[in-house]
């Protein structure tokens, strides 16, 4: 959760160099500050953990089995 933190921190600072050089009502201001609302909901939605399913269970008990190979295109 610290690293999202940071990354705020990081777009916040940018947000704000972005709308010093390019002006307050430049497209390039409003979509900094868009990115940087999207990471703060992203900070503040709850975080879900999926419950993982019969065959990811099994697959964790059992990585080498047929059903568990990943193939790579």
């Amino acid at each position: 959760m610290s690293n999202i933190k940071e990354k705020i921190q990081e777009e916040l600072k940018q947000a704000r160099v972005t709308c010093e050089i390019s002006g307050d009502g430049s497209k390039e201001c409003v979509e900094a500050w868009d990115h940087l609302g999207e990471l703060e909901a992203e900070a503040s939605a709850p975080q879900e953990e999926k419950q993982k399913n019969s065959l990811e269970v099994y697959c964790d008990d059992n990585p080498d089995a047929a059903e568990c190979r990943l193939y790579e295109d």
